[in-house]
């Protein structure tokens, strides 16, 4: 957003910086903290939470800078105000502290999470996430909560699902119905887990397991599921389309993305809602999509005569998702502009449920994301709420109560979920405001 940028400055200009807390430390978070430290003027990052307080430590340590570790509200408050970069173990504490106009969160946990971003949205902190998992659980409920509060909640530029939204804005801008949103990926085997990705993931300096969620549909499920919420439309099935052009080869000729639309043709109605989705083997890749129709012939002529085909339906793309580059983008459209990149427009439109990974026997324990026993699909909320279909968001912790075979959905009946978590307690929350009926967790 180029008017972002002048913005900034100004802030530069007149010595007030947005000043900026972060929850997580890893892999993004580093990235985080560099952009923000190295190439955002008008922006400052103060305060750092992780469990792992060395890694906090490091993010200020790519620049030179020595915090100073705090471990409450107050000596937060203190250390801020006296202009010293913090570290702190503990995430609410940061939440909660005053001097800061926004918080970051980027834990890809749930529990944890949802807990500090509670506690930001209640102390009056713009939120903006980059945590896919937690968004496509509880996104509408938090959405609520910060609409009450007068703060912005939102997902982050820079990931896929904010760049789907960039552009399907566009699209829309320019006079053109949005039909599909899509992402673009490499590679898509639901069986791929922390052992069959760890070389990857050490190559990287990632978690096997987070990597394993990219690779097993998981994240883009997610990635997905919270682009529907956000814009009102739909899955075509259970688990998406996905047409794979590669044919399970990795190594098999990259395909113009725009040559892809016939695979989703028999799917698109412009008088529906839409529908978001993705393809294997295409180019430009790790990048998205979004298909538009227009009826006008005047602007079926134009749209020709620009190199976008004889329609009906065009497909626009971005090249690229630059991730934590984009994210302080983000951070600015919320303070200065209140302007959410991508956040649910409503009550949930589509969820991630739980798919047996491998038969899963009696007193099995749900561990991870992208872990050994289940992987995440997108499907549409009424048949999750018609099925009784167990979110991938809440099945981690739980215990397996009988057997479920291999590539079957698990239900609710299927575990014992751990007692006294608060993300059970936010999404039978957002159940009973979006539906009006009680549901168990």
């Amino acid at each position: 957003m180029i008017i972002v940028d002048t913005a900034l400055a100004k802030r530069k200009a007149d010595n007030n910086p947005i000043r900026v807390g972060m929850i997580g430390a890893g892999f993004q978070g580093r990235g985080i903290g560099l952009q923000i430290m190295t190439a955002t003027p008008g922006m400052k990052l103060c305060a750092v939470a992780n469990r792992n307080i060395d890694s906090a430590v490091q993010v200020f340590g790519q620049v030179g800078a020595e915090p100073e570790r705090c471990d409450t509200t107050s000596q937060i408050e203190s250390a801020i105000a006296r202009g010293r970069p913090v570290v702190t173990q503990d995430a609410n504490a940061l939440a909660a502290a005053a001097g800061l106009d926004a918080i970051i969160e980027v834990t890809g946990s749930i529990e944890y999470a949802a807990l500090a971003i509670l506690s930001a949205i209640s102390s009056g902190k713009h939120v903006i996430q980059m945590n896919a998992e937690l968004d496509g659980t509880i996104g509408p409920i938090l959405k609520k909560k910060a609409d009450q509060a007068g703060v912005v909640y939102t997902f982050s530029d820079g990931d896929q699902p904010g760049v789907q939204m960039n552009l399907y804005r566009f699209v829309q801008g320019i006079g053109v119905k949005p039909v599909l949103c899509g992402n673009i990926k490499g590679l898509h085997d639901p069986y791929r887990n922390p052992a069959t990705q760890r070389a990857f993931a050490e190559r990287w300096g990632q978690k096997p397991a987070m990597v394993a969620s990219f690779a097993d549909g998981t994240k883009i499920s997610f990635e997905q599921a919270i682009v529907a919420n956000g814009t009102g439309m739909q899955v075509a099935r259970r688990g998406m389309l996905g047409p794979d052009f590669s044919k399970g080869d990795p190594n098999a000729p990259l395909i113009p993305v725009e040559q892809t639309i016939s695979s989703f043709e028999p799917y698109l109605n412009a008088t529906r809602p839409g529908l978001v989705d993705y393809v294997v083997g295409a180019r430009p890749g790790p990048g998205v999509f979004v298909i538009g129709t227009v009826e006008d012939p005047r602007k079926q002529h134009y749209l020709e005569l620009y190199k976008l085909g004889k329609g009906p339906y065009y497909c626009f793309n971005t090249p690229y998702h630059l991730c934590h580059f984009e994210v302080p983008t983000s951070v600015a459209r919320a303070v200065l502009f209140s302007d959410a990149v991508l956040a649910p427009e409503g009550g949930p439109r589509v969820g991630v449920v739980a798919i047996a990974k491998k038969d899963l026997a009696a007193g099995e324990r749900i561990t991870e994301f992208g872990g050994f026993e289940v992987y995440g699909v997108a499907d549409n909320i009424d048949t999750i709420r018609n099925e009784r279909l167990l979110p991938i968001g809440l099945a981690l912790d739980s215990v397996v109560r009988r057997p479920v075979r291999k590539d079957m959905p698990l239900t609710f009946d299927d575990v014992q979920v751990p007692e006294g978590r608060l993300v059970d307690r936010l999404y039978s929350e957002q159940e009973r405001i979006y539906t009006g009926q009680k549901i168990s967790v």
